[in-house]
């Protein structure tokens, strides 16, 4: 059955869409409200919030620490970091920064400094996820999708009150081909409901493109094998076709969006990179010949290695299995892929209301064999590459983002220290 007969989805995010968000995201309102600062988006929907504007960050000094600088790797002791609304105005030794008079100041001595980092893969379904994992140190992050575009909402709560949410970019739902109860997440959803072979033909794929463009999404997600958490799917099983993923990346770049790829099988990981996604998420079978043509292609890879680690020990012997089958495969992948040039970031694919602290990842990457100062770039100037956010975040030098985690110790000789920021920073206000 075709789609193409219905109108297409409105380009403005229309109030049913902006309630339906709120109803799923529980918490977003009360969590405006509590915010210093900052008011909750007026009920006549998210336009209205937007064009009142988002409240300007914060004015801190971070004073004394130990400044690391991912994208030169260099290290400054008894640095001074002075952001102003938000925003980093000088970073360097005290000899070469002003301390501006009655400035608020963070006392970092005896702490080493570093930009907030960027979680590349994580599901915030809630404001109280999103929450948490800016307080882990994922001042900024890209959605792996949620069900009802929460995460849409999240990057407005992002806005309107930073120290509640990491900056994002949302992804809207997944395109997969069975939607399951996601065809309510908005009312032109729900044609594809009517097909007996759910999302699988091109009008069906692009219909489900252009609602997530319609509704604001800045990424696409669909995937190309079933899932490797759910013990009763094969995740080496390919759901789609190359040419089904190539209708994808297509529709999604006719709205100038790139696509991310659910992956594991090295047919299926293939399939997904020649078809033109942006990055390979997973990926615990990518080959040699796949990896080849994503440093040709410039493709990202996500490994997502913490998500895998955490099947080790489950109660179901088919979940402890793949997690101890396929986690020192994706430690050799990420590694081939890292010598062979194909760009790496980190992401926790976190869910479900639990949320790992991103620098459980990192310390992933370093134990795959990665450089803890590569390592440490995985969620900070690559990740900050991919979301489009270079020159934004991922150092803390003039014009970037005031964001930072300050963590007990120096990562380059103990990288676990990332797992447990103490202090974190977000636009310019300490959380």
């Amino acid at each position: 059955m075709c789609v193409e007969n219905c109108p297409p989805p409105s380009n403005r995010l229309t109030r049913r869409g902006v309630l339906a968000g709120a109803a799923a995201l529980a918490g977003t309102t009360a969590a405006l409200a509590a915010a210093p600062g900052a008011s909750a988006a007026p009920s006549t929907g998210m336009s209205a919030a937007r064009s009142a504007g988002a409240p300007r960050g914060g004015d801190l000094v971070i004073d004394g620490g130990t400044l690391l600088d991912p994208a030169t790797g260099e290290v400054t002791e008894d640095a001074v970091v002075v952001i102003r609304d938000g925003v980093v105005r000088a970073a360097g030794t005290r000899a070469r920064v002003d301390v501006p008079k009655g400035a608020t100041v963070l006392d970092a001595r005896g702490r080493w400094v570093l930009p907030g980092l960027v979680d590349s893969h994580i599901h915030l379904n809630t404001a109280a996820e999103a929450k948490t994992a800016v307080r882990l140190g994922a001042t900024s992050a890209r959605s792996g999708s949620t069900n009802f575009y929460q995460d849409i909402a999240v990057r407005e709560l992002a806005r309107q009150a930073p120290k509640l949410a990491p900056r994002l970019r949302a992804a809207g739902i997944f395109i997969t081909p069975d939607l399951g109860d996601t065809v309510l997440g908005d009312p032109d959803l729900t044609p594809l409901a009517r097909l007996s072979e759910g999302v699988r033909s091109p009008e069906a794929l692009r219909r489900v493109v252009q609602v997530n463009l319609a509704r604001g999404a800045d990424v696409i997600k669909t995937r190309v094998n079933e899932r490797a958490g759910l013990p009763e799917q094969d995740p080496l099983a390919q759901v789609y076709s190359h040419e089904q993923l190539s209708e994808v990346v297509a529709a999604a770049r006719r709205g100038g969006k790139g696509v991310l790829c659910h992956s594991y099988s090295e047919k299926g990981c293939h399939d997904a990179v020649t078809a033109g996604i942006t990055s390979l998420e997973h990926g615990a079978f990518v080959g040699e010949r796949t990896l080849h043509e994503m440093r040709r292609r410039g493709t990202y890879f996500t490994p997502t290695m913490i998500a895998i680690a955490g099947m080790i020990g489950s109660s179901n012997p088919v979940l402890d299995e793949r997690g101890r089958t396929y986690l020192p495969k994706l430690k050799a992948a990420a590694l081939a892929a890292h010598e062979l040039g194909v760009p790496l970031v980190s992401g926790t694919d976190s869910s479900g209301g639990e949320v790992e602290p991103i620098g459980s990842e990192i310390e992933l990457m370093h134990s795959a064999g990665l450089s803890a100062l590569d390592a440490i770039r995985t969620a900070t100037v690559n990740a900050a590459r991919l979301l489009g956010l270079d020159g934004t975040v991922g150092r803390l030098a003039r014009g970037f983002a005031g964001d930072a985690i300050l963590v007990s110790g120096d990562p380059l000789a103990d990288i676990s220290v990332l797992k447990k920021p103490v202090r974190v920073v977000r636009a310019g206000v300490a959380v």
